[in-house]
């Protein structure tokens, strides 16, 4: 049975998994909040093909602190992380 962390998480037993698996509370939480993060598909473009913007959206979606300080290279190896 998988522990409920409240509105903060929104995939719960993938946080779990996550964590039992060794990730950091952070990374857990932020790939658990992020839709569709299990999928595969690889349609999303390579990183540094994007946009300073389009990975400003990314790092967003994903929760990074501090995002609009950082260069393009350091988001993408934000948003890798």
């Amino acid at each position: 049975m998988t522990k409920n962390h409240g509105k903060q998480i929104k995939d719960d037993a993938k946080y779990e998994a996550l964590r039992h698996e060794g990730y950091s509370k952070e990374k857990s939480a932020r790939i658990a909040n992020t839709p569709n993060s299990g999928k595969k598909g690889g349609k999303s473009s390579d990183l540094d093909e994007r946009s300073k913007t389009e990975l400003l959206a990314e790092a967003k979606k994903i929760g990074i602190k501090g995002r609009h300080k950082m260069t393009k290279e350091r988001l993408i190896k934000a948003i890798r992380s």
